[in-house]
């Protein structure tokens, strides 16, 4: 009798061990296989440039940044973006969460400042929009307010023979406007501000 219990509880365990692989197997299969591939073949049939990274080329076609990912103009001739605590680096997102009265935020914020009246000598501090002297949540926002690229106008200007009426018209066609008419703020992506100033540039 006891033998026969064994017997029965051997084979259970058996066909319990045996459903759980070929279920194991067959998820395998679909979530590690199947599903990203169907995933990805829609994104790229659909949506293939933000599945790609959302990335933008030059006149060449070179591949110069992501339309998502903010990036250095060490060049002062060319609009600047946000602070960025991580340098703009891509694998680290992120930014020191420091509250309003932080010492390392008020030196860090007193430099932006310093930096800005250096560059900037005709445009005084209390004109400066306040996404020029703070980092972003990520430290990689590649978007500043039309106002932001509007302030670096007199500085471009006069780094690059380009009018100032000329250049405010050019953040103007560059701003790009609420989602969906509703959600979010103005915003100008200065990577893309850049690239159509090196075109009016190279024009000139």
């Amino acid at each position: 009798m006891v033998s026969r219990v064994n017997h029965e509880g051997a084979e259970t365990a058996r066909f319990s061990l045996s459903i759980a692989v070929r279920a194991s197997l067959v998820f395998i299969v679909v979530c590690g296989l199947i599903y990203p591939l169907v995933s990805t073949g829609i994104a790229q049939a659909i949506f293939p440039a933000q599945a790609n990274g959302s990335l933008v080329q030059n006149r060449s076609g070179a591949v110069v940044g992501s339309e998502l990912i903010g990036q250095q103009f060490s060049d002062p001739k060319y609009f600047q973006g946000r602070v960025s605590s991580i340098d703009y680096k891509a694998d680290a997102s992120g930014s020191n969460n420091y509250a309003p009265s932080n010492p390392e935020l008020v030196k860090r914020t007193q430099e932006s400042i310093e930096a800005w009246k250096t560059a900037n000598p005709g445009v005084p501090v209390s004109e400066v929009p306040i996404d020029l002297l703070t980092n972003s949540a990520s430290g990689l926002d590649p978007h500043i307010s039309p106002k932001a690229a509007q302030a670096q106008v007199p500085r471009i200007s006069k780094l690059t023979g380009i009018s100032e009426a000329d250049l405010g018209k050019l953040v103007e066609r560059q701003t790009e406007g609420r989602d969906l008419g509703v959600f979010g703020e103005p915003r100008v992506n200065v990577l893309k501000l850049n690239l159509a100033l090196t075109e009016m540039m190279t024009i000139k």
